[in-house]
């Protein structure tokens, strides 16, 4: 007799239920502008991850939207995840960024010019574990698993202008 509880692959992570997420975004936004800026963004540093204001272009409308995603450093790149609070369906700003990479993202010390890409391959999967580095708990990989489809990864690179 085999052992197929060995080889099963392990259940993925319990996600917070929706209204959590969506609560936990709204009080973070309200922070940031009740304080000014001065919470609710943050460097990444060992067991956390930095939080960016992205600007971007709505790809309908034409108006600036601005989403507060987590990031964390990779040299002069910002690597994000276009997660949705685990949703099966993409966050707005990623078709935002698919439409006009061009943009721009608020850091703790001060504005920055990027141009967005989506990882593909080998370099995404290298750069969703480099997540791990920065939460306790399971593998990205293996949130992502709670998901229909993969999680794009994006990198958010340094322009000029």
């Amino acid at each position: 007799m085999t052992d197929t509880a060995s080889t099963a692959p392990a259940p993925a992570p319990k996600l917070p239920p929706r209204w959590f997420v969506r609560s936990a975004w709204v009080v973070h936004r309200a922070l940031y502008r009740a304080t000014g800026g001065r919470f609710g963004l943050a460097r990444p540093r060992p067991g956390r991850f930095g939080m960016l204001r992205l600007h971007t272009i709505g790809r309908r409308s034409g108006e600036p939207r601005i989403a507060i995603v987590s990031y964390y450093e990779e040299g002069d790149r910002l690597v994000t995840m276009a997660m949705n609070g685990w949703a099966d369906a993409h966050p707005a700003w990623l078709h935002n960024l698919r439409a006009q990479p061009d943009a721009s993202v608020d850091l703790p010390d001060g504005l920055r010019l990027v141009r967005a890409r989506e990882a593909t391959g080998v370099e995404r999967e290298r750069l969703l574990a480099g997540f791990d580095a920065f939460h306790e708990g399971p593998a990205m990989a293996e949130y992502e698993a709670a998901r229909r489809r993969a999680t794009p990864v994006i990198v958010l690179e340094p322009r000029d202008r």
